[in-house]
C-alpha cells in the first residue's frame, strides 16, 4: 500500500511539473522542434532542470545496496542500441513531432479534462497493442 501511495505522489509531482512548465501544451513542443521558424527553447530548460536533479541523485541512489521500496535494483542489461530501439525511437519521435504530445504530457492533459489528447492516447494504446502483437 505504501508503494502505491508513493507511486501516486510521484505521478502527481511529475504531472504538476508538466502543467507548471506548460509541457502539456503541444504548441510548446512543436515550437521547440521548429528550429527554422519561431523556436521555443522552453523544453530545453525543462530538460536541463530534470537532468540537473537526476544526474547527481542517480549515482547516489545506485550506491545503496537496494532501493528503499524494492528488494533489488532492476537496471537495463543491454548496453548498445539495437535496431528495434532505433526504429521505435524514430517512430516515437515522428509521433511526438506530429502530435506535440508524448505519453506523460498526453495523460496529464487528459486528466485536466482536455479532449484533444484523448485521440493521441487512443493511438498510443493501439500502437502499443500492435507492436506487442506483431513483434
Amino acid at each position: 500500500m505504501v508503494n502505491l501511495v508513493l507511486i501516486l505522489l510521484a505521478g502527481t509531482l511529475f504531472g504538476s511539473g508538466l502543467v507548471i512548465s506548460h509541457m502539456v501544451e503541444p504548441q510548446r513542443i512543436i515550437g521547440f522542434l521548429d528550429i527554422t521558424g519561431e523556436w521555443d527553447p522552453t523544453l530545453a530548460f525543462v530538460m536541463t532542470g530534470a537532468l540537473a536533479v537526476t544526474l547527481p541523485t542517480f549515482r547516489l541512489i545506485l550506491r545503496q545496496t537496494k532501493p528503499a521500496l524494492a528488494s533489488e535494483f532492476r537496471l537495463p542489461t543491454k548496453t548498445k542500441p539495437d535496431p528495434r530501439l532505433i526504429i521505435g525511437a524514430a517512430i516515437f519521435g515522428v509521433g511526438w513531432g506530429l502530435a506535440g504530445y508524448c505519453p506523460g504530457p498526453a495523460l496529464t492533459a487528459l486528466s485536466l479534462g482536455w479532449q484533444e489528447p484523448g485521440w493521441m492516447v487512443v493511438g498510443m494504446l493501439a500502437g502499443g497493442w500492435l507492436a506487442r502483437r506483431f513483434t
